[in-house]
């Protein structure tokens, strides 16, 4: 029961933080929130410009910007856990394609630079290249390029 009962307080949570990301971002919410500092802003006279006035807004924000910090936070783990789920598929089915990089995201940083270094150097290799998308592999590419920088040399000497 416990279980459920979590389960569906995180559905709900899950919705309203959907709903809300949906609604702030839409022009008629910033229209709102424009609306909100014009009232504000305009109340100023009535008010002597008070320290009271100024706490309203001040509050207002801080309180807003701390929520919607979260809302904004929980919409893009969920965004970067489906392009990583969509991006491990297309790895996975491509032909040729390295299975290193499935779930790259869960490495340390050293192994992420190490990897970084492995496909620069795929990069440079590429570049003396004459088709860019002629290789997929650094192997391949180091001996395509000793292939054809032997080859030159042989035409050079023949």
């Amino acid at each position: 029961m416990r279980r459920k009962r979590r389960n569906l307080m995180g559905y709900l949570l899950e919705r309203l933080s959907y709903q809300a990301t949906r609604a702030t971002g839409t022009s008629l919410a910033f229209v709102l929130a424009l609306a909100a500092i014009f009232i504000w802003a305009v109340t100023g006279p009535l008010f002597n410009f008070s320290d009271t006035w100024q706490l309203v807004i001040n509050t207002g924000t801080t309180i807003v910007t701390f929520l919607m910090v979260f809302l904004i936070q929980r919409a893009q783990n969920k965004d970067a856990l489906a392009i990583h789920l969509k991006l491990n598929e297309i790895v996975a089915a491509m032909e040729g394609a390295s299975n290193r990089l499935i779930d790259v995201e869960d490495l340390s940083e050293p192994e992420i630079n190490a990897l970084r270094a492995y496909y620069k150097r795929l990069i440079d290799l590429a570049k003396e290249d004459d088709v860019l998308t002629a290789t997929h592999s650094i192997e391949e590419a180091a001996t395509r390029h000793g292939y054809k920088y032997k080859k030159k040399l042989a035409d050079k000497l023949g």
